[in-house]
């Protein structure tokens, strides 16, 4: 496979190391994009080898994205969103999901890895009532995303927002201090703010997992898959709206927006709930009373 093109006017940054897989470009080649390098498809086809539907799993993920954030634009009155662990731009993307119900919404992006951020400036444009930024920061660092000048030039901090950690959280292990770094996000917002999450777990195919979180370490990816009570953790002291923690596909399947959105959920309003063991990810949402 040829190596990805570069969006016209950005040039590669002399900082990537394309023999180093990415997390973000992994992705980004199980939803079937061209923006990855041989690295990241190695360790992707190695992942796959532990757990086969995972290119599956990772539409349907991004598919809970779409049904979530409707539910915050549409359910909640939510118009701003903190976006953090973007990834590659694909079908679906928080600002255009929002922006279709309410044209006026802002989205920040934060992602950590440079190509993303290439590839977001020349993508991801906004309505003109709304407003959409990304910038290139680290999740380890909370507050270098807070103060950053773009969230204050595009987000209103006194009023609710919509904070997505969505398939991120598995790359912090527990002595990384994960309920910190959510506590600091939380913190910078007020009460009516959501928090919404999705996160591997064990829980249904524990031998597959481990050799998911082998493929990732000895390629040099911290990777920590945690259980729902483990989930549950990390949206402590937010109200957890309905369905709760589920398995992704499960949530809210009546959100479906789309066509596509409803091929890669394999889940229709009328259908019933998956089996959870064909899941591979928890998903919920809390509200910050």
């Amino acid at each position: 496979m040829p190596e990805p093109s570069r969006p016209a006017g950005d040039s590669l940054p002399v900082e990537i190391d394309t023999n180093v897989p990415h997390e973000a470009r992994v992705y980004d080649y199980w939803l079937g994009g061209k923006d990855n390098f041989a690295a990241d498809r190695a360790l992707g086809d190695a992942i796959a080898e532990q757990i086969p539907t995972i290119r599956t799993m990772a539409l349907a993920n991004r598919a809970f994205v779409g049904r979530a954030v409707r539910y915050l634009v549409k359910e909640a009155g939510i118009r701003q969103f903190l976006d953090i662990g973007t990834g590659i731009p694909t079908h679906g993307n928080v600002h255009e999901v929002a922006q279709a119900i309410a044209p006026d919404a802002r989205v920040v992006y934060v992602d950590n890895d440079p190509i993303v951020l290439a590839h977001a400036r020349a993508l991801m444009t906004s309505t003109p009532e709304g407003k959409t930024r990304y910038i290139h920061a680290d999740l380890r660092d909370p507050r270098s995303i807070l103060d950053d000048p773009a969230v204050a030039d595009t987000l209103d901090l006194d009023q609710p927002v919509g904070i997505n950690l969505v398939a991120i959280m598995m790359y912090f292990r527990d002595e990384d201090r994960p309920l910190e770094i959510i506590s600091t996000l939380l913190d910078a917002v007020p009460s009516g703010s959501y928090l919404t999450i999705s996160h591997p777990t064990a829980d249904f195919a524990p031998d597959a997992m481990a050799g998911v979180v082998a493929a990732a370490e000895q390629s040099g990816i911290s990777f920590q898959p945690r259980s729902r009570a483990e989930v549950e953790e990390l949206l402590v002291g937010l109200e957890v709206v309905d369905p709760g923690i589920v398995p992704v596909l499960a949530w809210r399947p009546d959100l479906v927006g789309d066509a596509a959105d409803a091929t890669v959920t394999s889940l229709r309003p009328d259908q019933p709930a998956p089996d959870p063991e064909s899941a591979y990810y928890w998903a919920g949402v809390g509200r910050k009373n």
